[in-house]
C-alpha cells in the first residue's frame, strides 16, 4: 500500500509540473510586444515578428520595394479609428497575403498571395482597424480564415476579443 500511496505522489508531482509548465508556456505565448503580434483561431496560434506602420507616412510606404521577408515576419498597419481599407501592390516586390481586422482584432477578411505590382485595389471591408501584411501563402498553411482574432498592444483593451495579459 505505501508503494502504490508513494507511486501516486509521484505521478501527481509529474502532473503538477507539467501543468505548471503549460501553464507557464501560454502566458509566455501571449506576452504583449510592439513587435510581435499574435494569432490564434480554432486552427491554433501563431505568432509573427512585426514592423508597425502607425501613421500616414509608414502606412504609404508598407513593404514597397522589399525583395524577401523573413517566413514569421511581417508589418502590421495601425489606423487611428475603424474604416474602410483597399491596400494594392504598387511597387510590392513580394506576393502577400493580407489580414483585415476590426477595432476587437477580429478578422474580417484574408486576400491570399497578392500578386507584385499589381495595382488592383484589394478592399479589406468596411470597419477595420488593423490589417496584417505577411508571406503570400503563410495564412492558408496555418489555417488563417476569417473569426480568427489578433493580439497586440496596439488593440483597445477595453474592446479587444484577445486582449494583452494584465490590460
Amino acid at each position: 500500500m505505501g508503494n502504490r500511496i508513494e507511486t501516486l505522489a509521484k505521478a501527481l508531482t509529474v502532473t503538477l509540473a507539467l501543468w505548471a509548465g503549460a501553464a507557464q508556456a501560454q502566458q509566455s505565448q501571449t506576452t504583449c510586444r510592439e513587435d510581435t503580434v499574435w494569432l490564434r483561431g480554432d486552427w491554433g496560434t501563431a505568432r509573427f515578428g512585426v514592423k508597425v506602420a502607425d501613421d500616414a507616412g509608414e502606412r504609404s510606404q508598407g513593404l514597397m520595394f522589399v525583395e524577401k521577408m523573413a517566413k514569421g515576419t511581417g508589418m502590421l498597419f495601425v489606423y487611428e479609428r475603424p474604416q474602410a481599407v483597399a491596400f494594392w501592390m504598387k511597387n510590392t516586390l513580394i506576393p502577400l497575403d493580407m489580414i483585415f481586422a476590426d477595432p476587437r482584432g477580429v478578422v474580417q477578411t484574408v486576400h491570399s498571395n497578392a500578386v507584385p505590382g499589381d495595382l488592383t485595389p484589394i478592399p479589406g471591408g468596411q470597419d477595420i482597424q488593423y490589417v496584417l501584411e505577411i508571406n503570400g501563402g503563410l495564412a492558408k498553411s496555418i489555417g488563417l480564415v476569417p473569426g480568427s482574432v489578433l493580439q497586440h498592444p496596439a488593440i483597445d483593451p477595453a474592446q479587444a476579443a484577445w486582449a494583452c495579459p494584465g490590460n
